[in-house]
């Protein structure tokens, strides 16, 4: 091999490991616009859907003004607390505000910090403090029983529930679509970067469902294409009782409207047996 070819390979290989230390600080430092997707226009309201709410603006303790709707039922069996997922905002979530009102629920959805009408930008602990606001509204200002709330999440929002699950004693707790850890999902994407190694955000499930004490259900479908149905499992298997899981179908975004029945007897069954 001439003294030519061989800063040639050196040069090439210099190169792919630049380029690798690149992308790996690329990903680092966009993470946050990687994880969150938030959309400040509010489309619609439940009044779309003939529903009537209270819009609510609730305070965290970091100083941010949250907002939140609370959509009242007339024979309320209990209140879900409803934390969405990462992108769009509680405008984006009627179908599933309709399903929780006609299972005889009241729902209270708040926008995370930096969604819709929320003041400030996302981050892990920012969620949980707003979680934990909507949680502090209705338990001291509406003085709703804290075994009728029900704590929902799906995707994103299945961690920030679990984290206010393992701080309150609420009814239930409702996990759709969720996830190990953002570390765990995120090697996914990105299989070939060291993703558990930079990873600056956790939302680490897989940490806390052993040590939540409430009654769980765990929804998750096989054809999921961005939240692997392995994970849900993960997360039923190392729960502790009581727990139940409920195998849906369809896609990440739209499964819960395509199985129909299935979804809402699954929701419905639960529901009257642990509250």
């Amino acid at each position: 091999m001439t003294v030519k070819t061989k800063r040639m390979i050196y040069t090439v290989l210099i190169c792919l490991v630049l380029g690798y230390l690149f992308l790996v600080g690329f990903v680092y430092l966009r993470q946050g616009s990687m994880l969150y997707y938030p959309v400040r226009e509010i489309t619609e309201t439940p009044k779309s859907i003939d529903l009537d709410f209270e819009e609510i603006t609730l305070r965290t303790k970091d100083g941010f003004n949250i907002s939140a709707w609370f959509i009242p039922s007339q024979t309320e069996r209990g209140v879900v607390l409803f934390c969405h997922g990462n992108a769009g905002n509680i405008s984006h979530r009627l179908d599933s505000i309709r399903i929780f009102h006609d299972l005889n629920l009241s729902v209270f959805i708040f926008d995370y910090r930096g969604y819709g009408k929320s003041e400030g930008s996302p981050t892990e602990k920012g969620t949980y403090l707003d979680a934990e606001s909507a949680w502090d509204y209705l338990v001291d200002i509406r003085h709703v029983k804290p075994e009728k709330v029900i704590l929902f999440g799906r995707s994103l929002g299945s961690a920030v529930a679990s984290e206010i699950a393992l701080r309150h004693k609420a009814g239930a707790l409702i996990i759709e679509s969720g996830f190990k850890s953002v570390p765990d999902l995120g090697s996914k994407f990105f299989p070939y970067l060291p993703v558990k190694l930079i990873s600056r955000y956790h939302y680490s499930t897989i940490e806390k469902v052993d040590k939540i004490d409430l009654p769980k259900l765990f929804i998750h479908s096989p054809q999921d294409e961005i939240i692997p149905f392995e994970q849900g499992v993960a997360l039923f298997e190392k729960a502790k009782g009581p727990k139940e899981f409920l195998q849906i179908m369809g896609g990440h975004n739209e499964g819960f409207l395509i199985s129909g029945r299935i979804y809402i007897d699954g929701l419905d069954r639960f529901i009257s047996k642990y509250l």
